[in-house]
């Protein structure tokens, strides 16, 4: 399938929800780049890649505040699919975040810990995108 997705984990230890991402996406034959970068503690560097990245869409992978996805959203007019983590609270305060954008700043959320489904949508943007009626 064409296009490409950013996977992007604000942290190592969002490791696992990213991979269940991953595996859907190569299932799918979509190509990706999977990196870690916070919001917080990389901010410069986060900038800069949403910027020079030619992905088609962005899955953002954080718990706790969950800055990530609204971060990106704010740089770039491509999608943005945010996973909240489970991390504290039982993902609730990422959840809560994720879905609580500014208007202008949209970013999809899928379910806590639902790396799998982020990269579902992603998959049906992209076939709306590039007209592609693979399944």
């Amino acid at each position: 399938m064409r296009g490409k997705v950013a996977v992007i984990m604000g942290s190592k230890s969002d490791e696992g929800v990213a991979r269940k991402a991953v595996e859907v996406l190569e299932r799918y034959g979509v190509a990706y780049e999977l990196r870690v970068l916070s919001a917080h503690r990389n901010p410069e560097e986060l900038d800069e890649y949403v910027k020079k990245s030619d992905a088609d869409i962005f899955i953002a992978i954080a718990g706790l505040s969950a800055a990530l996805p609204g971060v990106i959203a704010a740089r770039t007019e491509k999608p943005v699919i945010g996973v909240p983590v489970s991390a504290k609270l039982l993902g609730l305060d990422a959840l809560l975040s994720m879905v609580q954008m500014p208007s202008g700043v949209p970013v999809a959320t899928v379910g806590i810990d639902n790396g799998a489904n982020a990269a579902h949508l992603a998959v049906r943007i992209l076939k709306l995108k590039c007209g592609d009626e693979e399944s």
